[in-house]
């Protein structure tokens, strides 16, 4: 089955977006159905873009989940076949869709098929067996998609199951396509549809100091998590320790030379990788008001 206006649906997790989601918004066409997922409780937020937009409905998650787990929320809710999520500072362009609408036409049991950042210093996928070459006008099979613009074949998911929700941000989107691959299921760029993604905008600029430091813990965090989870103990523990052991010496440092800001988010690397260690949730959440 081909992706069309009539079997798709949008999804886009937001919090704190409102400097970046209109510009989004603006750029899909009005045919097509979008499901923001607010993780939070803002009311306000919900009734001015359900009314400024009339294919656009908002579902409040009432706290901050993180990024996976509102994801699945909106892709619950989706009552199409496909569905494409994207975050709120990505802008497509014109004719990103169609081309989206096409490449299915070529490749009509693929799992995730994903558009290509106008960007080309930025990739937003990768290769294990890397072959530049063949990127041309063809949909071509990839081994990851970044989790900013990624459009999901809800039939070829197991269970209904879409992203883990230990992750709170960073990696899910890899864990996601690890665990598609592993079921035999495939993963595309297309790269005549391209999107351009303003990058780390999503949370409006007045809040980036706690945004950092959720950052830095979550990084470690998720990338000791994904690595215990699908390859084993010691390879996360070979890939996060030297984070952890520079993380203290900086922390030492920086307490010496009363930087305040900069040993806080050492801090939260070494705290990340700590939590992650001992096998806690991924509890750390930014000081962001609703």
């Amino acid at each position: 089955m081909s992706i069309s206006r009539q079997n798709l649906s949008i999804v886009i997790v937001t919090l704190k977006s409102e400097k970046v989601i209109y510009d989004c918004i603006k750029s899909i066409n009005h045919e097509v159905p979008i499901i923001v997922v607010e993780n939070s409780n803002n009311n306000e937020f919900k009734e001015k873009i359900e009314s400024e937009y009339k294919n656009v409905s908002c579902i409040l998650s009432e706290s901050n989940i993180g990024m996976g787990a509102g994801n699945n929320i909106g892709i619950t809710a989706a009552k199409t076949d496909f569905v494409f999520i994207i975050n709120p500072d990505v802008v497509l362009q014109p004719d990103t869709l169609d081309k989206l609408f096409l490449a299915s036409e070529q490749i009509p049991d693929f799992s995730i098929l994903s558009p290509i950042s106008a960007d080309e210093n930025f990739p937003n996928y990768k290769m294990i067996k890397k072959d530049f070459l063949k990127i041309e006008k063809s949909p071509l099979q990839v081994d990851y998609v970044d989790g900013f613009a990624m459009l999901l074949n809800k039939k070829n998911f197991r269970d209904n199951i879409f992203f883990d929700e230990n992750f709170f941000m960073y990696l899910e989107n890899n864990d996601l396509c690890l665990r598609v691959k592993k079921n035999g299921g495939s993963i595309y760029i297309v790269p005549t549809a391209k999107i351009n993604h303003k990058g780390s905008h999503a949370v409006d600029p007045i809040f980036a100091k706690e945004v950092e430091l959720s950052r830095n813990w979550h990084w470690v965090w998720s990338k000791f998590y994904f690595n215990k989870k699908n390859f084993s103990f010691i390879k996360a523990l070979k890939e996060c320790l030297p984070t952890f052991m520079s993380a203290i010496l900086k922390i030492i440092i920086y307490s010496a030379l009363n930087k305040s800001n900069k040993k806080k988010i050492y801090f939260n690397r070494a705290s990340g990788f700590y939590n992650a260690l001992i096998g806690k949730s991924s509890w750390y959440r930014p000081k962001i008001k609703n």
